[in-house]
């Protein structure tokens, strides 16, 4: 071998033995790296085997946990829609879960699956809490397949409706649906107040049919709002809303509030709710003083009252309840007339401590499995649990406080308590619930005094002891519940729909938690308010809605919280329904009624809305068929709805369209009316009728009403022919089997709710014409409220009449009366009135010519007419004959006790008659407090009312059958006319009461005697011995010097010389253990009248000789510088002056001329005035020589005893006049003692010797002749040595000497 060759050995041995090297190490390695990936795939086996085994054990015991804890059933897997071929079987599956285990029972369209009804077809199973029905043959209506293919379209639409609570409603809207399918019905979403209803109890929903319809069958407050139906239809969303008003039910007592709302459970625990609610609106009713709260447990019927005495606020909470149990709520409302109907229950809630469910934590496991952990696990073993935090009040009101608190950690697995404890100030910690185991971290606390502060502490208690106190809270103080918003502020009310007012308001100033409002309104003049929602709206704007057409309203506001309602807002102005002022409607059902070739005559149809205002003008267009350009016909507006348009060419085809006017201005035009020739008409027919219309719609009948036509052929129009169609149909029938020779028709025999269509044909000679233009379609149904005429006779006049009162009218409404379906032009005997919502059309003279069919037709309104005919052989003409004659109309009397009688008098009744006494409108029968009667003999019919109040304001009316006769009278008692009668009621009821014990029978009067003495007088009646009397002056009491003998029957006061300081206010008061009665009288300002005998007792004058000259005298009775006196000379009044002195004293006037010379002589005069009547006394100083006493005598003389007293005088008269002495009115002779002398016909003397007591008195001298004398008197006194002089006093004959 070569070298080369054993090199190459060499080399190749060594290469094979280096792969060989390398192939056990790659072996070896490989060997390695299985043994290593073995090793891991043993522990991950291994790792997963315990992982599994865990996820066991753990979910063992999350069901030992859950089994611990109550749960309410809940869909873990609900059902879900399923769409599926038809006859192919489907199965509908569920998960549910709660402890205890729920059970779950299939239902079909609210009615129980029971697979035996229908062997073979459903099938129900259970495995391992999944909960399936399999229907092995499918039918297609039980599917809903989404409805995104249909086309729905709204017809009728439910509108505003009213229901009342406990009463059921429905609302129901009907459909167009493309496709029809039975089996596919639409969508529907039913919304109150923009919150989505669902099926219940409550809230029945049905689509199909061509409708969709919600029902409530038991209605309550809760349910009224705002009701909005929504249709998923192919493009989108169709909807419609109305609001549902919801008014109270028929109180449980009069006067009683209505029943409190929206009653709902908040803060749920264990064993604690807070129970909260609305108030209900009181407008009428007394103010609300509390609510009671009634719980109920689910399936029970029995309901327990929760609070001993009302609570003031409307949240209450509620403690002592079951944990697991179920209960509903409800609360009545308290006022001083009773307790309210209850409210609608809640809905139900579970007692279940909140605080549980967050003691348990969750963990997914590889997103399959949970684990569920409790807090326990967590904590460890724990015995005394930890103690509660964050203690405070939640709630704070005048009647409670709730403690919340939050639990305590940690917490421990024993059943945990807590127990609350209270401090006052510095005082010690009181336990405040002591026979109370709280369950729940909240508490009620009712027993805290007013002003003080109280602080609370918690502790947590278990089986194994007590925690530590919680930290205090902080000082808790109750508040006075004042909390009630203000008033809300301005009210604005507008005009919105002829039955409908738009209010709105500025909301109040502090809101406090505000709930919503609620809004009264009343009728002008009107003192009643009546609610316009019965549920608090939240906005501060909303549509009253259900008034009357034409009324006017005022409207008020209060706001709601949880206090209850605020004071009420200021009244809105008066607002009269009607609809808001816009632009009418376009005009409708443009028809041709005549052409000539030049010019065609046009007629239309009214707008539908008139705008709230009249329509007054009308403006047409035209244009060439062929072009697009509109062209104005009138410049100057049409007022009627027919217009000739001139000007045409013959042969082409125009449109035409009309635009109606009103004070808001030019409406929208109407469409298009079809392509018209002008060609003139040449037929021999006549032209169509027109202008159809309809009066007096009631459920059976109607009154169809036109126009004759403008062409009317060869020859006159003779008559009418009229068809008539069911709307949709055009199989007419013929009404009238002749032509009728009048343009209107009554139509009877119609079926209620059915709508028609109606045309009308003309007729002359040469045959029936062209038919008018249908008729819009009409409904046979009566307008709501739609009242009749009335035909009566005016009790006062005697008149017949024909009255009618409208259902519904608006500002620009007239009345037009017609007979015989035309308008009523002058006539003297026919008078139409109207006022407000009533019209009368009165015949003063009726005769047989008034007999015929009277209509009337009240404008601009959806139709509200009426009719009455008046006929020879019966109806209403025996109101033109037959009535009963009265004496005395309706009038009243007030009887004893405060009674009123109402009565009329006929001037003949007979045995049969009939009659009934009407009172604001509702017929009064006898009964408690009336008395109705009648006397055939007399006439009389009477009712006698026991208490008259001013609840009996109004208008009385008694209407009399008497055989066919007939009558009726009216007494209308409001205002001034009541409240006098009102008042003499009470004041013959009060005297009735009076006179029950010791009372006047005459009170205090007075009299005055001739000398001027006033007697205050009075008489009495029913007194008895003990009866006592007392005279009082200004509440001063005066104690006469006779006392009162009441048994006598009469009592009197005298005042002797009464003058101004006697006068005043005068009081008797009589009483006794029966009662007490009082008489007062106030005798100011009749000094005059006292002093009335004073003036017609004056005497005539007479003249006295004093040391000073003359004095002229003239008694009286009494006298007081208050008479007014004058004195005259010679016809001029005197003044008092030094010559001339004027005086007087309480028993005569005098003047007194000093130093007489011959200026004053002549005739003198005194004019005595007392107020009523002056009276003149005269006396002559002409010179005569008369007899009379110069001088020398005193007016007065004082002597002391045993003294010697000589009256000594110059006496003057041609001839020598005669001279008498008088003592005491008596005439002095002569004697030893007295000694009269008359010496040289000059000088006479009286001289007394020695005088004694005996001797004083009133002395006088008469001297006369036969021109006249003079009478002079003096006054003696003696008196006793020692004695004090007497003072002098002036005394005066009664009979003067003449």
């Amino acid at each position: 071998v070569s070298v080369e060759q054993t090199a190459y050995n060499v080399f190749v041995f060594q290469l094979a033995f280096k792969l060989y090297n390398l192939y056990l190490f790659i072996c070896f390695y490989c060997m390695f790296v299985s043994f290593i990936l073995l090793k891991a795939a043993i522990h991950n086996f291994l790792h997963s085997l315990y992982i599994a085994m865990l996820i066991k054990n753990m979910m063992y015991k999350k069901t030992d946990v859950l089994e611990d804890i109550p749960k309410l059933p809940d869909f873990l897997v609900a059902l879900r829609p399923h769409t599926v071929w038809e006859k192919t079987p489907v199965k509908l599956f569920c998960t549910v879960q709660g402890n205890p285990r729920p059970i779950v029972k299939w239902y079909k369209g609210g009615v129980p699956v029971d697979p035996l009804t229908a062997p073979g077809k459903y099938k129900i199973e259970n495995k391992y809490g999944v909960h399936s029905l399999i229907i092995s043959r499918y039918v297609p209506h039980l599917t809903e397949i989404h409805p995104s293919k249909l086309e729905v379209s709204m017809l009728d639409r439910f509108s505003v409706s009213f229901g009342v609570e406990g009463g059921s409603i429905s609302l129901v809207c009907t459909l167009v649906v493309v496709p029809d399918l039975p089996n596919l019905p639409p969508l529907a979403q039913w919304y109150r107040d923009d919150k989505l209803l669902k099926p219940s109890k409550l809230a029945e929903m049905l689509v199909g049919g061509g409708a969709a319809r919600l029902t409530l069958p038991h209605l309550a407050k809760d349910d009224e709002g705002l009701y909005t139906l929504r249709i998923f239809t192919k493009d989108g969303t169709t909807e419609h809303s109305a609001y549902l008003f919801v008014s109270d039910a028929a109180p449980s007592a009069p006067g009683a509030p209505g029943a409190p709302l929206s009653v709902k459970a908040y803060d749920i625990n264990a064993d604690y709710v807070l129970v909260a609610w609305k108030p209900p609106n009181t407008v009428n009713e007394m103010a609300i003083t509390g609510y009671f709260v009634d719980r109920c447990e689910s399936g029970s019927d029995t309901w327990v009252q929760c609070n001993d005495a009302p609570v003031k606020v409307c949240k209450y909470p509620v403690h002592g309840l079951k944990v697991g149990h179920s209960y509903h709520f409800r609360v009545r409302a308290v006022n001083s007339a009773g307790i309210s109907r209850p409210s609608r229950k809640s809905d139900k809630v579970t007692a279940l401590d909140a605080a549980e469910s967050e003691r348990l934590q969750v963990i997914k496991i590889e997103g399959k499995y949970d684990i569920v952990i409790k807090d326990d696990d967590l904590e460890g073993y724990v015995t005394i649990p930890g103690e509660p935090t964050d203690v405070h009040a939640s709630e704070i009101f005048k009647s409670y406080v709730v403690l919340s608190w939050k639990p305590p950690s940690p917490r421990g697995r024993a059943p945990l308590w807590y127990v609350i404890e209270k401090v006052s100030g510095t005082g010690a910690w009181q336990r405040i619930n002591t026979a109370v185991k709280l369950h729940s971290p909240r508490y009620p606390v009712f027993d805290l005094q007013d002003g003080q502060k109280y602080q609370f502490r918690v502790y947590s208690v278990n089986l194994y002891g007590s925690s530590e106190a919680s930290e205090p809270s902080e000082p808790i103080q109750k508040v006075d519940e004042d909390g009630v918003p203000s008033a809300p502020g301005q009210v604005v009310a507008t005009r919105n729909t002829k039955s409908s007012v738009f209010v709105q308001w500025d909301a109040p100033k502090y809101l406090k938690n505000l709930m919503g409002y609620y809004i009264d309104g009343r009728i002008a003049g009107s003192k009643e308010w009546f609610p316009c929602n019965h549920k608090p709206f939240k906005h501060t704007r909303f549509v009253v809605h259900g008034l009357i057409p034409g009324e006017s309203y005022t409207f008020r506001v209060q706001a709601v919280n949880v206090y209850g309602l605020s004071e009420e807002s200021q009244e809105s102005s008066s607002i009269t329904v009607e609809p808001a002022l816009a632009t009418p409607s376009a005009p409708f059902g443009i028809t041709l009624l005549s052409c000539d070739g030049s010019s065609m005559t046009l007629a239309w149809k009214k707008p539908k809305h008139c705008g709230g205002s009249k329509v007054n003008a009308y403006y047409i267009d035209k244009r060439n068929a062929d072009s697009l350009v509109w062209k104005e016909v009138n410049l100057v507006a049409v007022t009627e709805r027919i217009c000739t348009v001139d000007n045409l060419t013959e042969g082409t085809f125009y449109e035409f369209k009309v635009q109606a006017a009103n004070m808001a201005g030019v409406g929208v035009p109407s469409a298009p009316s079809a392509p018209m020739k002008c060609e003139a008409w040449t037929m021999e027919e006549p032209g169509p009728a027109y202008d159809l219309s309809f009066s007096e719609v009631r459920c059976q009948s109607l009154v169809l009403l036109w126009k004759a036509p403008v062409y009317t052929g060869a020859s006159a129009v003779t008559g009418y022919l009229v068809d008539m169609a069911k709307k949709g149909s055009s199989e007419f029938v013929t009404l009238t089997q002749e032509a009728v020779n009048h343009r209107y028709l009554k139509v009877t025999g119609l079926k209620e709710g059915e709508t028609y269509v109606f045309r009308v044909r003309s007729v002359n000679a040469a045959g029936v014409g062209k038919p008018s233009k249908l008729s819009e379609p009409i409904c046979a149904k009566a307008l709501p409220g739609t009242q009749e005429i009335v035909a009566g006779v005016d009790e006062e006049t005697g008149d017949v009449f024909l009255s009618f009162e409208a259902c519904e009218i608006c500002e620009t409404s007239n009345f037009v009366w017609s007979k015989n379906y035309k308008a009523i032009g002058e006539c003297p005997r026919v008078a139409a009135t109207s006022k407000g919502r009533t019209s009368r059309l009165t015949f003063s003279s009726p005769d047989k010519d008034d007999l015929g069919a009277y209509s009337v037709v009240v404008t601009d309104t959806e139709g509200v007419s009426a009719s009455h005919t008046l006929t020879e052989d019966g109806g209403s003409f025996q109101y033109f004959s037959l009535v009963v004659p009265l004496k005395h109309g309706l009038n009243y009397e007030v009887l004893e006790k405060g009674h009123v009688r109402f009565w009329l008098q006929a001037v003949k009744l007979s045995s049969s008659v009939s009659y009934r006494f009407i009172v604001n409108d509702k017929e009064v029968t006898s009964g408690e407090g009336i008395k109705i009667s009648h006397d055939v003999a007399t006439g009389v019919i009477q009712m006698t009312v026991d208490h008259f109040t001013r609840a009996n304001e109004g208008t009385y009316t008694v209407q009399i059958h008497d055989g066919k006769a007939k009558a009726q009278s009216s007494l209308v008692m409001v205002g001034d006319v009541f409240k006098a009668a009102l008042k003499e009621a009470e004041f013959q009821r009060k005297e009735h009461i009076r006179k029950q014990g010791p009372h006047f029978s005459e009170y205090l009067y007075f009299t005055v005697t001739e000398d001027c003495t006033v007697m205050l007088a009075c008489k009495v009646a029913n007194v008895k011995k003990e009866t006592s009397f007392h005279w009082y002056k200004e509440d001063d009491e005066i104690v006469p010097e006779t006392p009162p003998n009441v048994m006598s029957g009469a009592c009197a006061l005298p005042i002797p010389m009464f003058s101004r300081k006697d006068q005043g206010v005068y009081k008797a008061v009589l009483s006794d253990d029966r009662g007490k009665d009082t008489s007062l009288f106030d005798i100011s300002g009749k000094v005059h009248v006292c002093l009335l005998p004073s003036g017609a007792s004056a005497s005539e004058l007479v003249l006295q000789c004093t040391p000073e000259g003359i004095r002229l005298q003239c008694y009286m009775n009494y006298y007081t510088e208050e008479m007014k006196t004058v004195w005259k000379h010679k016809e001029s009044k005197i003044a008092s002056s030094e010559k001339m002195r004027i005086g007087g004293t309480a028993e005569m006037a005098w003047m007194q001329i000093c130093d007489p010379s011959d200026k004053e002589k002549g005739n003198y005069s005194i004019e005595i005035s007392d107020g009523v009547q002056t009276h003149t006394r005269s006396f002559d100083l002409s010179g005569q020589d008369r007899g009379r006493v110069v001088g020398g005598l005193p007016d007065v003389v004082t002597i002391m005893e045993a003294k010697s007293l000589s009256l000594t005088c110059t006496v003057w008269g041609e001839p020598t006049p005669e001279v008498t002495w008088f003592k005491n009115e008596q005439e002095v002779a002569s004697t030893e003692h007295t000694k009269v002398t008359f010496e040289g016909g000059k000088f006479a003397s009286l001289v007394i010797t020695k005088v004694t007591p005996e001797d004083s008195g009133k002395y006088s001298i008469n001297v006369r002749n036969k021109y006249g004398g003079e009478f002079v008197e003096i006054t003696v006194s003696v008196y006793k040595q020692g004695e004090q002089i007497p003072e002098p006093k002036l005394g005066h004959p009664k009979t003067p000497a003449v």
